[in-house]
C-alpha cells in the first residue's frame, strides 16, 4: 500500500506554489549577493574612486560581522512567525525591510548610509529566510517522496538569483558607471545596490500578487493561533522522546557545518581580495570583473546539480541504498578542504605581499577552487535544508530553521576573522589552516554518522 503512494506521490507535479517561492527567493537571492559581491570592493576601494576607504582587516571584519548577523536574525524571524505573525506576513515584512536597506547604501554614500543600511538588511533577512525555506516544506504531506526533488528545484532558484546578480550588479558598478577624471577612476558602487533594492522589490510584488491564488492559506497564521485542531495540539504537547532526539542531531550537524560555511564564505572576503590582487584576469586582452568571480558559485550549481541529484536517485535505487544525510555533509566538508589545498598551489607561486607581487596566479586555479567548494556546497547545503524540514517539531519548525541558519552566523562572523590573518598571517597559512581543519572535521563527521542517522529514526 505504502510503495503504492509513494509511488503515486513520485509522478504527480509539484504543487504550482513550489515555483512561486522559488522565483520569489529568487529575486530575494539576487538582492542579497548583488550587494554582497560589491561590499568588500566598496568598503576597500579610496574615497576619490566610490569607496569608504576602509582598511582591508577591518573591512574583512564588518564583512564577516554582516554576512554572520544575517544569519542569526532568522532565529528570532522564525520565534515571532511561528508564534505571532505567520510566515506570509513575515516574508513581506522582511522583503520591504531589505529593499529600502539596499536602498540606503544605493541613496547615501557614507559610513552611515553603511551602518543603517546593512541593519535593515540583517533585519529584514530574519524574517525572510526561515519562513520561505519552511513553506516549501509544508506545499507537502509528511511522508511525501516529493520533498527532497522541490527543495533541490527551490535551491536552484537561489542560485539562479546568486549567479546573475554579480555579473549585473558588478557590470553596473565595474564596467556601465565606471568613469575616469584627471586619471582617477570613480567605480558605480551605489548603481549595483539600486539594482538590488529593484530586484528584492520585484520578488515582493509577485509573492503578494499571486501569494492567495497559489498557496491559498499555507503560512496566514501563526502556528500557535491556527484553526486546524491538529496543529494547534502539535503547538501546545511538549517534545516527545524522539523529537528532542531529532532536535539535537540538527543542532549537533549545524556546530559540525560552522566550520564548513567559515571556509566557503572565504569567497566575498579573502578570495575576492586574492583574486582582485593576485590572478591573471585577463582573458584575450580583457579583463574579468572581479566581482564576477562570485558566480561561479552559481554558475556550477546550477550545472552540477540535476547530476548530483541523479547520483542520489541511482545511489537509492542500488542495494546499498543512498548514502545517509550526515555521510554526505561529511564528505561535502572534505572536498571544500580539497578545494583549498588546490588554492594553496597559487598561493606558493604568487606569496601574500601586495606590495611586492613577482607574477600572477593562472585563473584557472581559481576556477578549479569554487568548482571543488561548490560540490562540497551540494552535498552539504540542499540535503541539510531538506532534513530540517523532515524532523524538525512541527511547533520548532521554522525557529528550528533559525537555527540551522545561524550556523551560517557563526561561520560568516569566523569567516571575516579568518580573512582578516590573510593580513597579518599571509594567505598560504590561513587558507591551509581552513583546508586542513574542514578535511579533519569531515573525517569526524563520518565516523560519527551512524550514531547520528539512528538518532533521526
Amino acid at each position: 500500500m505504502d510503495a503504492t503512494v509513494n509511488s503515486q506521490q513520485g509522478k504527480q507535479k509539484h504543487p504550482p506554489g513550489l515555483y512561486l517561492l522559488f522565483f520569489t527567493e529568487l529575486w530575494e537571492r539576487f538582492s542579497y549577493y548583488g550587494m554582497r559581491a560589491l561590499l568588500t570592493l566598496y568598503l576597500t576601494t579610496a574615497l576619490i574612486s566610490g569607496g569608504l576607504g576602509f582598511e582591508k582587516g577591518l573591512a574583512m571584519s564588518i564583512y564577516g560581522l554582516f554576512t554572520g548577523a544575517v544569519y542569526f536574525t532568522p532565529i528570532i524571524g522564525g520565534y515571532l512567525s511561528d508564534r505571532y505573525l505567520g510566515r506570509r506576513l513575515a516574508i513581506t515584512m522582511g522583503g520591504i525591510t531589505m529593499a529600502v536597506g539596499n536602498f540606503l547604501l544605493f541613496a547615501v554614500q557614507s559610513t552611515t548610509g553603511l551602518y543603517l543600511g546593512l541593519v535593515l538588511l540583517i533585519i529584514g533577512n530574519g524574517f525572510f529566510k526561515p519562513n520561505i525555506s519552511t513553506l516549501v516544506g509544508e506545499l507537502y504531506p509528511e511522508n511525501d517522496k516529493r520533498r527532497d526533488a522541490a527543495f533541490t528545484i527551490f535551491y536552484m532558484g537561489i542560485n539562479v538569483g546568486a549567479l546573475f546578480a554579480p555579473l549585473i550588479c558588478g557590470y553596473l558598478a565595474e564596467e556601465h558607471f565606471k568613469t575616469a577624471l584627471d586619471g582617477v577612476e570613480m567605480y558605480g558602487f551605489k548603481y549595483g545596490f539600486l539594482a538590488a533594492a529593484i530586484g528584492m522589490v520585484i520578488g515582493q510584488i509577485a509573492f503578494n500578487l499571486l501569494g492567495n491564488r497559489y498557496l491559498g492559506d499555507i503560512g496566514k497564521q501563526p502556528l500557535g493561533k491556527s484553526e486546524a485542531p491538529g496543529q494547534q495540539e502539535a503547538a501546545n504537547r511538549p517534545l516527545t522522546k524522539k523529537e528532542k532526539q531529532r532536535t539535537a542531531v540538527i543542532v549537533i550537524l549545524a556546530c559540525f557545518v560552522v566550520f564548513f560555511w567559515a571556509g566557503f564564505e572565504q569567497a566575498g572576503s579573502s578570495l575576492t581580495l586574492y583574486t582582485d590582487l593576485f590572478v591573471d584576469r585577463t582573458i584575450g586582452g580583457w579583463e574579468v570583473p572581479t566581482s564576477w568571480f562570485q558566480s561561479l558559485n552559481p554558475l556550477f550549481i546550477v550545472l552540477l546539480a540535476p547530476v548530483i541529484s541523479m547520483l542520489w536517485v541511482k545511489l537509492a535505487n542500488s542495494k546499498r541504498g543512498d548514502l545517509n544525510i550526515p555521510t554526505k555533509m561529511g564528505l561535502g566538508m572534505i572536498l571544500l578542504g580539497l578545494g583549498y589545498m588546490i588554492l594553496l598551489l597559487a598561493v606558493m607561486q604568487t606569496g601574500s605581499d601586495e606590495n611586492n607581487i613577482l607574477t600572477k596566479s593562472n585563473i584557472m586555479i581559481i576556477v578549479l577552487t569554487y568548482l571543488m567548494h561548490t560540490l562540497g556546497e551540494l552535498f552539504l547545503s540542499p540535503v541539510g535544508l531538506s532534513m530540517v524540514s523532515k524532523i524538525a517539531p512541527v511547533k520548532l519548525a521554522s525557529l528550528l530553521m533559525g537555527v540551522w541558519l545561524a550556523s551560517s552566523g557563526v561561520a560568516n562572523i569566523l569567516a571575516g576573522q579568518l580573512a582578516a590573518f590573510t593580513q597579518s598571517l599571509g594567505y598560504f597559512e590561513v587558507f591551509g589552516i581552513i583546508g586542513l581543519m574542514a578535511i579533519v572535521l569531515g573525517l569526524v563527521l563520518l565516523l560519527v554518522s551512524r550514531k547520528l542517522v539512528r538518532m533521526m529514526e
